[in-house]
């Protein structure tokens, strides 16, 4: 996977492809799926990887005397430079992982949350972490990662509680915050890593401006989610929410007015028909129940 950059550069390719095309067509005339056990043990699983790579990262460099002014990369065999060469290898894994969550939202019917924006950045995420990994494996930007890793750990619990039922929507009542860590996340990379225009460090300028800018984009997009979603009112706010359009948004936001429709499949999937769409890298996930979704239907 790492001698060559065509492997990761297919394996998105067929990502989009599977996403926007091949997916919803396999599912056209099918029964949407109730994966109601699945996505608890996926995210589970999701937020023990990361909490493993968060440690991982702590371990290797991040609370081992790394600097948060300039980190150049160790190119050596030393056990430290390996175990981080080894760390960013398991982050780059685990942009795969995170396909999944665009599968769940397929095989769920939920087409409008596989956005052309969700599809670009799980697809694009997994090439450029290929890139630090293959000429930058440590330093400077894995600062990038250790924030998104444990970004990822709350946010896939979150995720994780959600998938549970309405019984427990009380608990993650603290949803609006996780969209703003993810905002103070991309904050705290665009300044790590543009810090170096006005220093002197022995770290790739390019992958560290490349960094950046996914930052920028980001930062963005969330914003543009959580003006939307939390700060849009009246009939400006209703209309930008109407059949599935996030009015700009980086996430697909249902209208709120919107009845539930049995799908004849479970009461389960009937409950959750509104869902929100949210990036990882934050990132995006199988599902996130909305708290007006507090009574079950008949």
């Amino acid at each position: 996977m790492m001698s060559s950059p065509l492997p990761t550069v297919v394996i998105c390719l067929s990502y989009v492809y599977f996403s926007k095309v091949l997916g919803p067509k396999l599912m056209e005339n099918r029964k949407p799926f109730d994966l109601r056990g699945i996505l608890i043990t996926y995210n589970l699983l999701q937020t023990l990887f990361s909490t493993w790579i968060f440690y991982e990262y702590l371990m290797s460099g991040w609370a081992k005397g790394y600097s948060f002014r300039c980190q150049p990369v160790d190119y050596s065999y030393s056990p430290m430079g390996i175990r981080m060469a080894n760390t960013c290898w398991w982050y780059y894994f685990s942009k795969f992982t995170e396909f999944f969550d665009t599968l769940f939202f397929i095989l769920r019917k939920k087409n409008q949350h596989v956005s052309t924006l969700h599809v670009i950045h799980h697809g694009i995420m997994p090439f450029s972490v290929w890139i630090g990994v293959k000429f930058t494996p440590g330093g400077h930007s894995t600062f990038f990662a250790l924030l998104n890793t444990f970004v990822h750990i709350i946010m896939y619990f979150y995720y994780m509680v959600a998938a549970m039922g309405s019984q427990f929507q009380k608990y993650i009542w603290w949803k609006k915050y996780l969209t703003t860590l993810q905002m103070v996340q991309f904050v705290l990379i665009m300044s790590h890593q543009f810090q170096l225009f006005f220093t002197e460090c022995d770290y790739s300028r390019g992958f560290m401006i490349w960094i950046g800018l996914h930052g920028c984009l980001f930062l963005g997009l969330f914003s543009d989610f959580y003006k939307t979603k939390y700060r849009g009112v009246g009939s400006k706010a209703s209309a930008r929410m109407q059949n599935g359009s996030s009015g700009g948004a980086c996430m697909p936001i249902l209208d709120e007015n919107n009845k539930p429709a049995h799908n004849g499949v479970s009461s389960y999937t009937t409950i959750y028909n509104k869902y929100n769409s949210c990036y990882s890298n934050g990132t995006n996930n199988g599902y996130v129940a909305n708290n007006n979704t507090e009574k079950k239907l008949a």
